[in-house]
């Protein structure tokens, strides 16, 4: 995977317009990424934006549905064109979020603004919300613990203030020390009642790694995007990642109110520009595209085999179908106009197929 070190990214949001900045740029991948462990401590080509470009940007959250595209999963006859439109990404549904917390409940947040993370984390009401919007089930961070106890470490370390954006928007998040870079945060939109946890680290036993869990007992869908997410989370949780030193393509999980586990894919597009901005880097951003698809598939094929279990803990394995499917993909796209496109929207539609086909069956373990 490529480091993207040195990328301005500008989020916009559809009104009013207000740019994010995130920290950490030119020393980033050194001071941040090496540092840290988010990437192996060797060789690795950065990708140096010329211009400061944009983040990635959302559909119109009135667009129409997406509509049925083929399935390029499984490539059949030409190539697939480059031109050819992707499916518009899902727009935010509130209705996804059952039982939201009514806004009158959630007015004590407001005392908390500037205030560390940490203190909060103390207050019986707070822990009160948290045990009402989290799951109810085991992560593994280390060892098996609480979902709960999992924010409740997190917050507990080295925190930042809390903060209230726009006079209903509050983050709370803090960092549980050195041991294999855990980081979290809890989101609330104190009008909407919408409540989302978020938790990365760097798994050591094998698996994916690193990665960053969403979590809310209010979702229970069987797959997800972030787009069907709030445009105010998605724009808090980037401005996040500066301060954490977190890099926005990596895989993501969100542990539901069934207490699965399931793929939150990344739609974002990392070369979209809002009208008036400098246009990013194209082969900064669209390496970034294909590398938030790459581990989408890597995460929903790890998902399938460890059967959406919130606290699963086994090594990655690589199929013969991955391995064979991903030959065909490379063949096809070497014989395409734009490859790396082609690489992108493949892959896309395969991690679809992945999320949406049934449970493979399992039968009794292989005599030896």
């Amino acid at each position: 995977m490529r480091s993207f070190a040195t990328l301005l990214f500008t989020r916009t949001n559809l009104s009013p317009r207000r740019k994010i900045i995130f920290p950490c740029v030119l020393t980033f991948a050194a001071q941040c990424w090496l540092a840290g462990g988010i990437l192996p401590a060797t060789k690795h080509e950065v990708a140096n934006a010329q211009e400061m470009g944009p983040g990635p940007q959302r559909p119109d959250e009135q667009s129409a549905p997406p509509s049925q595209a083929p399935d390029l999963s499984v490539p059949q006859g030409p190539a697939p064109q480059s031109s050819a439109p992707e499916p518009a990404a899902p727009p935010f549904d509130p209705a996804i979020f059952q039982k939201p917390v009514p806004s009158d409940q959630l007015t004590f947040l407001s005392a908390f603004n500037g205030q560390q993370s940490s203190d909060v984390a103390q207050d019986k009401q707070f822990k009160k919300l948290l045990h009402a919007v989290l799951p109810d089930c085991l992560f593994h961070y280390g060892h098996d613990m609480s979902v709960v106890d999992a924010i409740e470490t997190a917050l507990a370390g080295p925190s930042l203030p809390v903060q209230i954006r726009d006079g209903r928007y509050v983050m709370v998040s803090g960092s549980s020390g050195p041991n294999v870079w855990g980081r979290g945060f809890m989101w609330i939109d104190m009008q909407t009642g919408i409540a989302l946890g978020g938790f990365y680290f760097h798994p050591t036993n094998g698996e994916p790694t690193p990665t960053l869990t969403i979590l809310s007992k209010q979702v229970k869908e069987k797959s997800l995007e972030m787009s069907q997410l709030p445009r105010a989370f998605e724009d808090d949780l980037y401005q996040w990642f500066g301060p954490a030193r977190i890099s926005p393509v990596t895989i993501r999980y969100f542990i539901t109110g069934k207490n699965e586990k399931i793929l939150l894919a990344h739609d974002e597009d990392y070369c979209a520009s809002a009208p008036g901005e400098n246009a990013p880097d194209q082969d900064t951003c669209e390496q970034m595209n294909a590398d938030a698809a790459d581990l989408d598939m890597t995460g929903a094929y790890y998902l399938e085999q460890t059967d959406h279990i919130p606290n699963a803990t086994e090594r990655t394995i690589t199929g013969d179908e991955q391995v064979a499917w991903i030959e065909i993909r490379d063949d096809t796209c070497r014989a395409n106009g734009d490859p790396l496109r082609c690489h992108i929207r493949m892959t896309r539609e395969h991690t679809r197929v992945i999320v949406n086909r049934p449970p493979p069956p399992h039968g009794p373990a292989p005599r030896h």
